[in-house]
């Protein structure tokens, strides 16, 4: 199966559990993939045979900056689950949603979730 990725998809937002987190945010990365058929899109040159890469992610961006959730994983599902419903050209999904800086006392690049989702 084809892929769109978009990679490093950076958000200020205020996802957390923690009051803090509630209260301050932080940056967010969010890394996409979806698996759909471009070879269409490849021999037309078309936009209309293709997914949007402003359209996809835009509902990123929706979910992240727009919604505030407690968990990571939700952030990701609801992504996952909204770009499933809105493109039906899409067959499956995978999202990574990292969180830069956690909470935790240590030295860590950031602390992330990844889920694949399909289409029935």
């Amino acid at each position: 199966m084809d892929k769109i990725c978009l990679h490093a998809m950076e958000f200020y937002a205020y996802h957390g559990v923690l009051e803090e987190e509630a209260k301050l945010g932080q940056k967010f990365v969010v890394d996409l993939e979806v698996a759909t058929d471009l070879r269409r899109a490849g021999e037309t040159d078309n936009l209309d045979d293709t997914l949007s890469y402003v359209a996809i992610y835009d509902v990123v961006k929706q979910t992240v900056q727009a919604e505030r959730y407690q968990l990571i994983e939700a952030v990701a599902e609801t992504i996952a689950a909204r770009l499933l419903r809105k493109f039906s050209r899409i067959e499956s999904v995978r999202v990574k949603v990292t969180k830069v800086m956690p909470p935790i006392e240590g030295i860590l690049a950031g602390a992330s979730v990844e889920i694949e989702r399909a289409r029935n």
